[in-house]
């Protein structure tokens, strides 16, 4: 049985149950961090040492950061549709997989989350125009086809999805028009 540790409603733990979803992968789910279990408790720490969510547990095996967890989930299941095999294509799905998780962070935490806890009303000034950016990057490749990575719905696309969500869903933000 697949175990998820994390809080279900938290932006990456999402990536994961909706990846876990796709091919109706049974899984319990433990909510730990914010309002939860902290994952500074020794349990967590001895599964992930660096206390971050989520974690998936799979039988023996512990796996954790979201990037991996998403590619060893779909590995696990041969779901190659979604992360294909060969090296060419499977590096244009990680490319836009790991962009979403390494390029749009530090913006998104400006831009989504608002002044707590910065508390800078520059630093979320910037990172919505930083957001705004790099969503005209992804608005761009969109243009040229409907998915990212691969003619058809890949990994890559379920991050993306949740960058798309939260700059959809910020109040009050300029945006380009972006089809």
């Amino acid at each position: 049985m697949l175990i998820l540790l994390g809080r279900r409603h938290a932006f990456n733990m999402r990536k994961v149950l909706w990846l876990l979803d796709e091919p109706g992968l049974k899984n319990a789910q433990e909510d730990w961090r914010r309002g939860h279990r902290s994952t500074d408790d020794p349990q967590f720490l001895a599964l992930d040492p660096l206390g971050t969510a989520p974690v998936l547990l799979d039988g023996d095996a512990v796996i954790r950061e979201t990037q991996v967890i998403l590619r060893c989930l779909a590995s696990r299941q041969s779901a190659w549709a979604l992360y294909p095999q060969g090296l060419v294509a499977r590096g244009g799905v990680e490319a836009w997989t790991d962009w979403v998780a390494y390029n749009m962070t530090l913006p998104m935490r400006g831009a989504y989350l608002g002044l707590a806890p910065w508390n800078r009303a520059s630093f979320v000034q910037i990172g919505r125009a930083e957001y705004g950016k790099r969503m005209g990057i992804l608005d761009a490749a969109l243009a040229e086809a409907p998915y990212l990575g691969e003619d058809h719905f890949t990994l890559a696309d379920i991050p993306a999805g949740f960058i798309v969500h939260r700059w959809l869903s910020m109040a009050s933000v300029e945006r380009a028009e972006m089809p």
